[in-house]
């Protein structure tokens, strides 16, 4: 150093003669190190002290800054200069902590933790005046916290792997490269029992294998944090998820108010979005689940099964925490009961944390108003017209009470109501005594049977229902529909209910009727003891066909061969309504974008001719709307900003366009014949007038024949005799004679060759030996 000329020799010190003075000598005639000038040129301008250290830690971007150790506190944190700049800071090793020596009030040694010296020890040994490379990753108090790059080594990796620190949960998640080297080096040393680890007595799940991880079913999910899940062999199984802590109130002495009744899912803020954010994606759902640990029962709590559970790659936990939906459970040190995933649920929750979702974000917090009309008759008669109105409504079911009673949250119209199928008498299952008293009211046979395939089918699912009347409870009484079944045809096939007499005035009763003798036959549940009674053999009376034609204006025919019709009578009091609408919106002309539109909603739509007419809403896609015009039954698909808010008063008149279909008659199964049909049926009904008498009604739709009024030929006979339609054979006897009448015009083309009997008899075809269905 005396020969580099970085030191000056102490000369008072020096007795005799000295090399060190001859290296002095050199170094200054040679212009080294002090000895060259300039002083002011190598004074270091140290920062001792750093103003904003977020900021500092951002503008590092987690890069590699160049360091010296000038001082070792503990085993776990260090004092550094960083260069270029000689920026001096105190740096905590992010995911450990060291034992540390305990300071009194002046700042004197006063005890130590146990292997303190000896952590302090091992990071000098190997640190201290260093070069290294410090990565910043975070800052906690006045103390920056990040990882030490050294060429030999990860210094926190060694300091855990020989037992002389702890993995710690705060900062571990900001680890450069991730916190799992850091959790094998702490796993090792508890393995080895090491130092702090001498005590350790590992955990254990007294679980067998096929418990401790197994496939299943979701078909449940209870608020924010737990599942009910079915396994593979049909049992189902509660389990909740790990280290997770679903939303709830936060801790305060202020009482709830009086008179309200308390609502978890809906009064505690992110609950309901928690709750749905699982119920869309895993209900249904196959899941694969690894139980972590075991909570016993604390706090009148029962017993806990924690677990981890992936739907596909991805952690239904940590999924609900990057979302805001939930927050990570603080463990202590040496508490091993968590989640196997812990570290990542602790990054997820970081980002959540920064980008202020969910829980996290204090500005918005969601606020659910949601009526209960379940148990009000005089809320429920109010919401009844529009929940007639609407047609098909979409619901969530929330609950169910058994195989016929559930209860429904409607999201268009923010209520909760209890909702009865209609059509069908269902056994009841096992429930609670009324009144609260405790105790329960055995179930009937098959109840239980009945209540399952419904929970199985519709519980936390999306569904479509039709109210057509209500109780004097309040209860609603309709249709339900799931993924396009109907509920009530379901139960009946199933042998587990039977038809009630009121579904035979409905649209579903010829399903529910083939269901029902399906069920018979098969002898299933309800029917397994079913003997049928012989029936005496009656001789059937021949009715005579009722004839009795009414003028209608056909006003359009879809390309399935489906007509609409007006009935002439109705033409005054439709032109009338008409005007009132028009004249309605040209006194108060909608906000355009003003309403929103929901399918099932009835509404006015502007037409291309620029008016108004009344529309139900069938479709909504972005800002594309498909309606149906209800008065005429065409179809269209406008914008949103061209339907509005139907005026009141417009509603309640019956729609003035009847569907029809025509009796007796099918269409070819030959796309070009079908083309060729349509555009004869348009040509001999559309926009003129013509006589409709109704011979059958089949699945709640009106069957017709048609006559033109001017040459009162039949329009069916028409079609039939151009060879572009066929004959459909029906039993009844008053149908014979127009049948027959259809049959000969069918005879007639058939014997020319004329379109569909072009290359012969194309019955044959349809033939069982065919493999197809007549």
């Amino acid at each position: 150093m005396v020969s580099e000329g970085l030191v000056s020799v102490r000369r008072e010190s020096i007795r005799g003669e000295s090399r060190l003075l001859e290296l002095e000598e050199a170094a200054k005639a040679q212009n080294k190190g002090k000895w060259a000038g300039g002083d002011a040129k190598h004074v270091r301008n140290v920062t001792w002290t750093c103003e904003n250290m977020r900021s500092f830690v951002d503008k590092a971007r987690g890069k590699p800054i160049d360091a010296v150790i000038e001082h070792v506190r503990d085993g776990s944190t260090i004092r550094c200069f960083l260069f270029p700049d000689f920026h001096y800071i105190t740096l905590m090793i992010s995911g450990i902590r060291c034992p540390m020596n305990k300071l009194d009030a002046d700042g004197k040694l006063d005890g130590s933790e146990p292997f303190a010296d000896e952590a302090r020890y091992f990071t000098e040994s190997r640190l201290l005046q260093r070069d290294v490379q410090v990565v910043l990753e975070t800052f906690n108090n006045n103390n920056f916290v990040g990882s030490i790059i050294h060429p030999n080594g990860n210094i926190a990796e060694a300091l855990l792997r020989e037992g002389f620190a702890r993995c710690v949960d705060w900062s571990i998640a900001t680890v450069t490269g991730g916190p799992e080297k850091l959790r094998s080096a702490e796993k090792q040393a508890k393995e080895k029992q090491l130092r702090l680890w001498m005590d350790y007595k590992p955990t254990s799940l007294s679980l067998a294998d096929k418990d401790r991880e197994f496939v299943g079913k979701v078909v449940e999910v209870v608020n924010g944090d737990a599942l009910v899940v079915k396994r593979q062999e049909g049992a189902n199984k509660k389990i909740f998820l790990s280290s997770v802590r679903p939303p709830r109130l936060p801790d305060t002495d202020t009482p709830r108010p009086p008179g309200k009744n308390f609502r978890p899912l809906y009064d505690i803020p992110w609950l309901f979005e928690a709750r749905e954010f699982l119920r869309k994606k895993l209900i249904g759902q196959r899941v694969n689940v690894t139980v972590d640990y075991i909570q016993p029962p604390q706090n009148n709590f029962p017993e806990k099964t924690c677990c981890t559970v992936r739907i596909g790659d991805v952690n239904v936990a940590e999924a609900m925490v990057s979302k805001g939906y939930a927050t990570v459970i603080r463990y202590r040190q040496d508490d091993d009961q968590r989640a196997s995933c812990y570290d990542d649920l602790l990054s997820a929750e970081a980002k959540a944390i920064k980008s202020g979702k969910g829980l996290h974000n204090k500005k918005e917090t969601p606020i659910h108003r949601v009526a209960d009309i379940s148990s009000d008759a005089g809320k429920a008669k109010g919401f009844l017209p529009f929940l007639q109105r609407a047609g098909r409504s979409e619901a969530v079911v929330e609950f169910v009470a058994s195989g016929s009673r559930v209860r429904l949250f409607i999201p268009r119209e923010t209520c909760l109501i209890t909702f009865l199928l209609a059509g069908i008498s269902c056994p009841r299952a096992t429930r609670p005594t009324p009144g609260g008293v405790g105790g329960t009211v055995p179930g009937e046979p098959f109840g239980e049977e009945a209540l399952a395939l419904t929970k199985n089918l519709v519980l936390q699912r999306e569904v479509e229902i039709e109210v057509d009347s209500m109780d004097k409870g309040g209860n609603f009484i309709g249709w339900l529909h799931v993924d396009g079944k109907n509920l009530s045809v379901l139960l009946v096939e199933e042998g587990l209910s039977t038809v009630h007499f009121t579904a035979e005035s409905s649209k579903f009763y010829h399903l529910l009727t083939v269901a029902q003798d399906s069920a018979k036959e098969k002898k299933l549940n309800i029917w397994a003891n079913f003997v049928e009674e012989e029936k005496e053999e009656k001789v059937e009376e021949v009715t005579e066909r009722r004839i009795d034609y009414k003028p209608m204006v056909i006003t359009e025919v879809t390309q399935d061969g489906v007509l609409y019709g007006q009935y002439c009578s109705d033409g005054p009091s439709l032109e009338q309504l008409m005007e009132n609408l028009r004249a309605e919106f040209n006194t108060k002309p909608p906000l355009g974008g003003a309403y929103v539109p929901r399918r099932g909603d009835l509404c006015a739509a502007q037409f291309v001719d620029g008016l108004w007419y009344r529309a139900k809403i069938e479709k909504v896609s972005g800002s594309n709307v498909s309606v149906r015009y209800i008065d005429y039954g065409n179809r269209e698909v406008t914008q949103a900003v061209k339907c509005a808010s139907l005026p009141s008063g417009f509603s309640s008149p019956p729609s003035y366009a009847h569907e029809l279909h025509l009796a007796l008659v099918k269409f070819s199964k030959d796309e070009d014949y079908i083309e060729d049909a349509i555009t004869l049926l348009k040509s001999e009904t559309m926009e003129r007038e013509v006589l409709v008498n109704r011979e059958y009604r089949n699945g709640g739709l009106d069957y017709v024949s048609i006559q033109r009024a001017d040459t009162k030929a039949d329009v069916s006979r028409t079609l039939l005799s151009q060879g572009l339609m066929l004959v459909d054979e029906r039993k009844e006897k008053r149908l014979q004679s127009l049948v027959n009448e259809y049959r000969t015009a069918q005879e007639e083309a058939k014997g020319k060759h004329l379109n569909v009997w072009q290359y012969g008899d194309v019955t044959d075809d349809d033939a069982h030996e065919f493999g197809m269905e007549r």
